[in-house]
């Protein structure tokens, strides 16, 4: 009977985990100064952090490369760019890689970075308390730091509501147990984020400005965009499909999947390509500008992308 309870938990335990755990394989990224220079982290054209730090940890990434940049907060250092920054081994399993920034010997203003280690993903891994672990696809918190008396604190909080219960009930040797197992699967996510702001003399400090790309304004309302996206398909031509695209998205501001949704009506990756470089600069949220990577078949197209939004911020 003891076996076959054991057996039965065991059961129980693997189906709770694949609940638990519905994500694929990931990977670790640490990046150190050797002599302290502190640089914000850009992997795909989207910002990591939003403090400069010396130390920083980014984890759960999802590819087994990225292209990097790194941009100093000396503005006299020059900034270091990395395309296909590996993640995998030779094997192509995820690791726990660790880069180093160091200066060039014969010109201290030139910054280099070098691979320093790797060790294979522990899911009990503990940083030290020096590093800046960032949990990458993860809301996080932005403090703004305080000019002429005014900081100002933005707080992201997603919980979840409802679900399933999944009840089990059986009977080992005439012993009758009932078990119920909570299935966050099928509940409604809630995203709360709450803003506050500090006064203590001085201006306000407009914080959505300085993360929202198109002038920090709204992005176009669905019906508008519907109707817009209709005339865009509408064209015979590809030709004049872009140059249609091109007028709506100049009068107006969109988010990413609008932008992937207008992308998609061109056949040729060449149009798409130049689509996409265009519509950056009325992107609302241009650090999830990575999303369109996937519009793409040939990676070099998403190497030019990731390259021109690096030279644009």
């Amino acid at each position: 009977m003891i076996r076959s309870f054991t057996l039965f938990v065991m059961l129980l335990l693997t189906c709770s985990t694949s609940f638990a755990q519905p994500g694929g394989p990931v990977g670790h990224l640490t990046i150190f100064s050797e002599d302290g220079d502190k640089f914000t982290l850009i992997l795909n054209g989207e910002q990591i952090n939003d403090v400069p730090q010396t130390n920083l940890r980014v984890e759960d990434l999802n590819q087994p490369y990225y292209n990097a940049k790194i941009r100093f907060a000396d503005n006299t250092l020059t900034d270091i760019t990395k395309n296909n920054l590996m993640l995998t081994d030779v094997d192509g399993i995820f690791s726990d890689v660790t880069y180093k920034i160091k200066r060039d010997k014969n010109n201290k203003t030139k910054m280099k970075m070098n691979y320093f280690s790797s060790i294979p993903v522990r899911p009990d891994f503990v940083p030290p308390s020096n590093v800046h672990v960032i949990h990458y696809g993860q809301p996080r918190q932005v403090v703004v730091q305080p000019i002429g008396g005014v900081s100002q604190t933005t707080t992201t909080t997603t919980t979840q509501t409802g679900g399933a219960s999944i009840g089990v009930g059986v009977n080992i040797e005439g012993v009758s147990m009932g078990i119920s197992i909570n299935d966050p699967v099928g509940g409604q996510v809630v995203t709360q984020t709450t803003t506050t702001t500090t006064h203590s003399g001085g201006a306000v400090v407009d914080h959505q400005e300085s993360v929202r790309g198109c002038g920090g304004r709204s992005c176009m309302s669905s019906g508008n965009f519907n109707a817009a996206l209709s005339t865009i398909k509408n064209q015979s031509f590809e030709d004049t499909r872009l140059k249609t695209a091109k007028q709506v998205i100049t009068a107006n501001c969109l988010n990413v999947d609008q932008i992937i949704q207008i992308a998609n009506t061109f056949d040729f990756e060449d149009n798409k390509l130049e689509f996409a470089k265009f519509a950056y600069d009325f992107c609302i949220e241009p650090r999830n500008y990575f999303k369109l990577n996937g519009i793409f078949s040939f990676s070099s197209n998403v190497d030019e992308l990731s390259d021109y939004v690096q030279s644009r911020q």
